[in-house]
């Protein structure tokens, strides 16, 4: 059996349809229907055609990924897909061959048949694990460092070994560097130092903010507002979850009360351990009142006003900022 990452768009585009309809699904819109290819030599051919503008190198690469896609993924192989809506990575097994569907949209007509039975939060995975499902490849096996038998314990409920000591650089840099940050704010900000952390945000952001004391709170962990004194609009109640399981929709409906009892606008929940997918569909109803954080988002709110945090959380948190050249695709 194998493990193999396959994304469902560079924004996730996919991933929505991905989960629902039980499926992998892959891009390559201009692609015909690939049951008939037997062999590497007639799929570069079908490629070459369908993007006769392409280099060479890159119809190579897009060779070397959707070939495994559509021959080599076997039934009971592992599928891991990051997930770019929340702070976590779906996983599931391969039930069905490749298949072509014509009445799905164009983006994502190439499919395999997968039981997506678990998400875990990326904070349950060591950095070796994280940085190989950060490959910018869309489709690829994970093999470095016992990676199938690894996943495979954390889906047991099992403490996985230990990543080696040598493993190498990763490939994105940039989700390398959030990975980082992540894990120092999950150590360091632990429990009720969170609902600070995400005070300090609000604050950056033009707010006045209140932060209930640990323990008893009424449902709320932060209540904030703009003006001078915090009384003009929007006014939000804010709960803030540190633990490292996602919150599900119940989360949600009791917020909403606790909104009325606070007479405020606005619902803001930050879960570090994500969200269960029926909390999303839920939210998506109520875009009005209510948003949903997740780890990234709050590490991303974290970086874009880090200059305005108080300086006594700045050395609590110290980052520094670089640049980084981005190479194209072809380069």
């Amino acid at each position: 059996m194998a493990l193999w990452l396959v994304r469902a768009g560079r924004h996730g585009e996919r991933e929505s349809l991905a989960l629902e309809k039980g499926l992998a699904v892959i891009g390559w819109a201009d692609l015909p229907d690939l049951s008939g290819v037997k062999t590497r030599e007639e799929l570069y051919s079908l490629l070459e055609k369908a993007y006769p503008d392409a280099k060479r190198k890159t119809l190579l690469n897009w060779q070397s990924q959707i070939w495994p896609f559509i021959r080599e993924m076997q039934e009971g192989d592992l599928v891991a897909l990051p997930l770019k809506s929340r702070s976590a990575i779906a996983l599931g097994k391969v039930i069905g061959p490749y298949q072509y569907h014509p009445d799905l949209p164009p983006d994502a007509r190439h499919t395999r048949l997968v039981e997506w039975f678990q998400e875990l939060p990326r904070s349950a995975f060591d950095k070796d694990l994280l940085y190989s499902l950060g490959a910018s490849m869309t489709i690829c096996r994970i093999q470095r460092n016992n990676a199938e038998e690894r996943v495979r314990a954390l889906l047991a409920g099992k403490r996985p070994m230990p990543p080696p000591d040598d493993w190498e650089a990763p490939p994105d840099l940039e989700q390398y560097a959030r990975d980082q940050i992540r894990e120092y704010i999950a150590h360091k900000f632990k429990g009720h130092d969170l609902a600070r952390l995400v005070a300090a945000v609000l604050e950056a952001q033009g707010y006045k903010v209140q932060v209930s004391s640990e323990g008893a709170d009424g449902g709320a962990d932060i209540i904030a507002g703009h003006g001078p004194m915090g009384f003009d609009r929007p006014r939000l109640v804010v709960q803030v979850k540190s633990g490292d399981a996602p919150v599900d929709v119940k989360v949600v409906r009791e917020l909403r009360g606790v909104m009325k009892n606070f007479a405020v606008d606005h619902g803001f929940i930050v879960a570090w351990g994500g969200y269960k997918g029926s909390v999303s569909r839920e939210a998506a109803a109520l875009f009005f009142e209510l948003r949903l954080w997740d780890a990234d988002d709050l590490v991303k709110a974290v970086l874009a006003h880090y200059d305005n945090l108080p300086d006594a959380l700045q050395a609590e948190l110290p980052l520094k900022r670089i640049w980084l050249l981005v190479p194209s695709e072809e380069e």
